[in-house]
């Protein structure tokens, strides 16, 4: 089995490529477990999947210019956007998928951080709809 250490991952919102503004990246997909036990279970619990949903968290090296990220991220704030996340920048294939779908920008901190250190906007989105994974 290969291992992979992060050095370029891929990440697209609302259309546009901020993979030089982010250091950290994570999509997280769940489904709620459904207790379908009956009389007929034996006194085992059983259950089923229900609802799926995921989220997008992020990690980004703030940049206040004109047209950076933060002119970007603002309007957003409050809208459903697209994004796509894949593990590396290549194309995508078989050995390097893509994950697509639609997030809540429900949070934007556009100052944080202490005295000396980096200034980062962390921020976990919940997804809106599917989530789907290609490999073309």
């Amino acid at each position: 089995m290969a291992h992979m250490v992060l050095l370029a991952s891929f990440l697209s919102l609302n259309g546009g490529d901020v993979s030089e503004h982010t250091s950290k990246v994570e999509l997280s997909t769940e489904v709620a477990d459904e207790d379908v036990t009956t009389f007929k279970s034996l006194g085992w619990k059983e259950v089923t999947g229900g609802l799926k949903e995921g989220s997008l968290g992020a990690t980004f090296k703030q940049d206040i210019a004109a047209g950076k990220l933060d002119a970007t991220m603002w309007p957003l704030f409050g809208t459903l956007i697209p994004f796509e996340v894949r593990l590396s920048d290549a194309p995508v294939g078989p050995n390097n998928p893509k994950y697509t779908g639609t997030v809540l920008v429900k949070k934007w901190a556009p100052i944080a951080g202490a005295v000396g250190s980096v200034a980062e906007v962390d921020v976990e989105w919940p997804t809106s709809g599917q989530v789907s994974r290609a490999v073309s």
